[in-house]
């Protein structure tokens, strides 16, 4: 006591409270030390929530990937990296925010040839817990090395296709994504983003090794429920190398192949996957595909019994193709939803589909936009409907429907959307008597 009072008397502002407690101390040397002993998980949830709070963001990967695993640290490491983060997005997780992002800037970004493949690979056991999608919007081809010899005689076609074919293959995701065993989802598309002035085709280029890179990649990720490959001159010999690995996969449901370069052969390999498979969606807008392939898209979903929506947007398939599908649906009884806007369809199709509304019982949504289904095709549609229960949404804008029969369309399909959404609300989880 008498110490207390000598301190006091030499310094007013000494105070007992000011000594730090002796489990602060030991907190701090814990965050102070963290990378070189991270033992966060033998300590009191309390004391453990206190470290976190104070660890650097940028402490390396290799140490709190599988150590720290409080939301609120990833949060942290999320909002200092990126302006927007939704994490509506990744399952309400900024672990798993985190992890995604980080791995899908680092393949945006991988130049085959330059960057060292240890940069993905050193990075499966540090991510693999957490990543369940991956979006890759531009996938980067090696860096082209010009060497042309004055007395080279290769015209520059000659030389760009030999270039194209040799040196132009992708980094191999194989090793990656069969790596990760919770990967759901797979977004890709082989080209840049923004090349600018530098504009070379080279640059998108889905070379047949690519393909087949992948194609075996994605047989092997056995947990994959969703693939996309758009944008990327995806060709018929390309399609069916996919088709051909898809066709006994046990968890895919959903195929987005739109924007590249289908046409009927394609549309064939298709067909056959769709009557094979577990698929429920096809996403086929803006390729080539005409009346054979739309066909033989209709025999598969003939026989299909899991595929319940299928868009067609944008394509060339015509009379021939949009009455096939229309018989296909006289007996399918799994598809939803149907887009066949933009196909150069015209009465014909609509007098099968005037058939289809009285009979089928499961198509919920049709788009025809951008047809010449006509006055007479309009009012086929309007008879059809006549005692449909289940449309509830027919969209016939540019299609020179009279508008008087549209008007008479809007109203059933209104009624049927209202009846149903009452349904619901009367019998949540109604079960048939």
């Amino acid at each position: 006591s008498f110490y207390t009072r000598r301190c006091i008397t030499e310094d007013p502002s000494w105070s007992l409270v000011t000594v730090p407690h002796l489990t602060e101390l030991c907190l701090q040397h814990i965050v102070h030390n963290f990378e070189k002993n991270p033992i966060l998980n033998y300590l009191l949830p309390e004391h453990q929530r206190k470290v976190v709070d104070r660890l650097s963001t940028s402490l390396p990967l290799t140490v709190t990937a599988n150590t720290v695993s409080h939301e609120d640290y990833w949060k942290r490491c999320c909002i200092e990296r990126w302006q927007v983060c939704d994490i509506s997005n990744y399952g309400d997780s900024w672990k798993r925010m985190f992890f995604e992002r980080h791995l899908e800037n680092i393949l945006k970004f991988f130049i085959p040839n330059t960057t060292d493949p240890k940069q993905v690979l050193e990075l499966i056991p540090l991510c693999k817990g957490y990543v369940r999608k991956l979006e890759i919007n531009q996938f980067l081809p090696p860096v082209r090395v010009d060497q042309k010899e004055e007395g080279n005689d290769l015209t520059d076609t000659e030389e760009d296709a030999d270039f194209s074919e040799a040196y132009t293959h992708h980094y191999d995701l194989k090793v990656l994504i069969t790596a990760l065993p919770h990967l759901e989802e797979l977004h890709l598309t082989y080209g840049v983003k923004s090349c600018g002035m530098n504009f070379d085709w080279s640059l998108f280029n889905f070379t047949e090794q690519d393909c087949s890179n992948l194609a075996a990649a994605v047989k092997m990720c056995h947990n994959l429920k969703v693939f996309k490959l758009t944008q990327s001159k995806v060709d018929d010999d390309k399609v069916k190398v996919l088709a051909r690995n898809l066709l006994h996969h046990p968890c895919l449901l959903e195929l987005d192949l739109s924007h590249n370069l289908i046409r009927d052969d394609g549309a064939q390999a298709l067909g056959k996957l769709i009557s094979h498979s577990k698929l429920e969606t096809l996403d086929l807008c803006n390729n080539q595909i005409c009346h054979l392939g739309a066909q033989a898209l209709a025999h598969g979903l003939a026989e299909s019994s899991t595929l319940t929506s299928l868009n067609l947007r944008l394509n060339f398939v015509e009379d021939k193709g949009g009455e096939a599908i229309g018989r296909a649906l006289l007996t399918n009884t799994s598809l939803k939803s149907l887009h066949l806007g933009s196909n150069n369809l015209s009465e014909p199709t609509a007098a099968v589909f005037s058939q289809v509304l009285a009979q089928n019982t499961t198509l919920a949504s049709i788009n025809f936009s951008c047809n010449h289904l006509g006055l007479d095709g309009g009012k086929q549609l309007l008879e059809g409907l006549a005692d449909n229960k289940t449309l509830t949404e027919l969209d016939l804008r540019h299609t020179e429907v009279e508008q008087e029969t549209d008007f008479l369309i809007h109203q059933i399909v209104w009624a049927n959307r209202e009846a149903v959404r009452l349904g619901s609300l009367q019998h949540p989880t109604a079960e048939p008597l």
